[in-house]
């Protein structure tokens, strides 16, 4: 069984502001069941129940981004503006970034370069087949 990111025994996850600790993980990706640090009864549970967790994220490593950094991006051929990214996707063999109606993988062939302070990807179309 794999876990969401960032769900792991011993991981802090926050709600309400207060921090806990993962003490035991079980269930499905869709629906964890995690036992937290500080809730010794029901009652402590119940209490949580329906809140928001959080889960810090995890530092990216060289060449990863968030789907939300790259979101609203605007994507380039060279000088030729191709449109801009509505959403980045997950296929079968990897993530692609939604173009209007085209979708572009983000491997190294397609995707040139990625500079999300300046909000611009620049792209490869012929190898996507545009």
């Amino acid at each position: 069984m794999t876990q969401p990111r960032g769900l792991a025994l011993g991981a802090t996850v926050v709600i309400d502001g207060r921090s806990f600790e993962i003490e035991r993980l079980a269930g499905t990706d869709e629906r964890p069941i995690v036992r937290l640090s500080g809730c010794a009864s029901r009652e402590d549970a119940d209490a949580l129940r329906g809140r928001e967790l959080q889960v810090p994220a995890p530092p990216l490593e060289e060449g990863e981004y968030w789907a939300a950094d790259l979101v609203g991006c605007t994507v380039v051929d060279g000088r030729r503006v191709v449109g801009e990214v509505a959403r980045m996707i997950a296929l079968p063999s990897c993530e692609a970034l939604e173009v209007g109606s085209i979708l572009i993988p983000m491997v190294h062939d397609a995707i040139r370069s990625i500079d999300v302070e300046a909000r611009r990807i620049d792209v490869d179309m012929e190898f996507v087949g545009e």
